[in-house]
């Protein structure tokens, strides 16, 4: 009965107070939808248009372009193709599940036109160690690409590694893709690239089991290579599907990633902070060249193979993966995480306090819930997660709501929880559900929200919970899901 029930302010004071009350904490979503398995070999370009091959590099699969089975039909060995990309590019056409492809010196990125080598007709794309900068077609080609789905692999080098000399490199190239484009400025992918030359070092994974990157099919990952590189600051209050795979020694968290992941939209995005763990050792005459693929010290080859199979789709493990770019994957998927809040704070952010196991409400299922409001005092809480939502598919925000209020109007809305769905730049997007002091009853009552007209997004799921100044309501929320299909 709501005379019966502590404010929450007072039992907050109470619970502090004993170190009980669950901390507000932002920490990366693990979005667990699962890619539909391509009908047809999964298509990668790589990109050669912009100075991959100045210098002493040589950033190709093979010199037969667009098509390097040109040089070999079936290659069984690195140096049937030619290019220091070229076990790489091997190792993938053996296993009869890629069609491999080349953009060669002189084109340029496009996506939605009729050219055999536009993003439409591809999953992933490649850019390795670029040393010009994309146009802004080129960017807005890209960007859009991952946002409807496409793979999108960033390799770097360290900064100052300018081999055509034209005053960039590929730290300024890829960090200007991500914060000067036409489609999402607002550090879409979650990180930027660090200034820095790092000279050596074997950056080392991270535990986890689960992770397709690290455990694929094309073996377990525990360490890369450093040999003059960089790493990537993560930023995942911007996006919260950003996540450091491999780090620097000494650094964790959000410093010294480098590798990472993230998701954009439909698409998925993995970054790699050096150029020497991709290179064979094999090239084209004149080239100074070093074997970091067979670097017995790291398994850079399973890195690099089992990031192209999820950036493709053909794994598990993360929303994402196109099919020619434009596709959709709508394999049915719930795509939060901590639903019941029975690990904290963990995957969502919320307001000090709100996600509690107090006994001044009561949890629908286990010991937690997150219980907004109910202060008796003009207050806002708020709890929110991020979510990528595939282009195309239909999805479902899903939760249990007892509201408990001492409110005695039978007219007015005092107090207020809406459902907000905001973009990845923090902007509401829509309030699809409001409830209010006048919905309050006796125990849960399950709420269904529509939320199909964000597909294709990464959003963030915001319930905001505002309170008068003199009698409490009582938000409490448990047991969710964003489930598409």
């Amino acid at each position: 009965m709501p005379g019966l029930i502590l404010s929450r302010a007072r039992l907050g004071t109470v619970l502090a107070t004993l170190g009980l009350l669950a901390a507000g904490v932002t920490v990366q979503t693990a979005v667990t939808a699962t890619s539909a398995h391509a009908a047809t070999p999964h298509r990668i370009l790589f990109d050669n248009a912009h100075a991959e091959t100045a210098g002493n590099a040589d950033w190709i699969v093979s010199t037969s372009q667009p098509d390097p089975l040109g040089q070999d039909s079936s290659p069984s060995a690195e140096t049937d193709w030619t290019g220091a990309l070229s076990s790489w590019g091997v190792a993938l056409q053996k296993t009869g599940d890629y069609s491999l492809k080349t953009l060669p010196s002189g084109a340029g990125l496009s996506y939605g036109g009729s050219s055999a080598t536009d993003l439409s007709n591809f999953d992933t794309l490649v850019l390795p160690e670029p040393n010009t900068l994309f146009t802004a077609a080129e960017k807005t080609a890209i960007m859009n690409f991952v946002k409807n789905g496409g793979g999108l692999f960033m390799i770097s080098d360290h900064t100052g590694a300018d081999r055509n000399n034209d005053g960039e490199d590929a730290v300024e190239i890829l960090n200007d893709l991500m914060t000067d484009n036409s489609v999402d400025s607002t550090d879409p992918f979650g990180f930027s690239i660090d200034s820095l030359s790092i000279s050596s070092g074997y950056p080392a994974a991270i535990s986890d089991s689960g992770n397709p990157v690290l455990h694929g099919s094309f073996g377990t990952v525990t360490k890369s290579l450093i040999a003059s590189g960089t790493t990537a600051t993560l930023k995942p209050a911007d996006n919260a599907g950003v996540k450091g795979l491999l780090y620097r020694s000494g650094y964790s968290g959000n410093t010294g990633a480098f590798f990472a992941t993230s998701t954009f939209g439909s698409g998925r995005v993995a970054f790699w902070g050096d150029s020497s763990p991709i290179d064979d050792g094999t090239g084209q005459s004149g080239n100074t060249l070093y074997d970091g693929w067979n670097d017995t010290g790291a398994t850079n080859a399973a890195l690099a193979l089992n990031a192209t199979e999820w950036l493709s789709g053909a794994s598990g493990g993360g929303d994402g993966g196109g099919t020619g770019g434009g596709g959709t994957s709508c394999a049915d998927a719930q795509l939060l995480g901590n639903t019941g809040f029975e690990s904290g704070a963990s995957t969502w952010t919320a307001t000090s306090g709100v996600i509690t196991n107090s006994t001044g409400q009561a949890a629908r299922s286990g010991s937690y819930y997150a219980w907004l409001d109910g202060n008796g005092t003009a207050a806002t809480d708020t709890l929110a997660q991020s979510a990528a939502i595939p282009s195309g598919c239909s999805a479902t925000l899903s939760f249990y709501l007892h509201i408990d209020t001492a409110e005695t109007t039978t007219s007015t809305a005092y107090d207020t929880l809406k459902v907000q769905v905001l973009n990845s730049s923090g902007t509401v997007l829509g309030t699809p559900a409001t409830y209010s002091n006048l919905d309050a009853a006796a125990g849960y009552t399950q709420r269904s929200v529509n939320l199909g007209a964000y597909a294709g997004q990464t959003v963030t799921v915001k319930f905001t919970g505002t309170e008068g100044s003199r009698l409490q309501t009582s938000f409490v929320v448990d047991d969710t899901a964003l489930n598409v299909t």
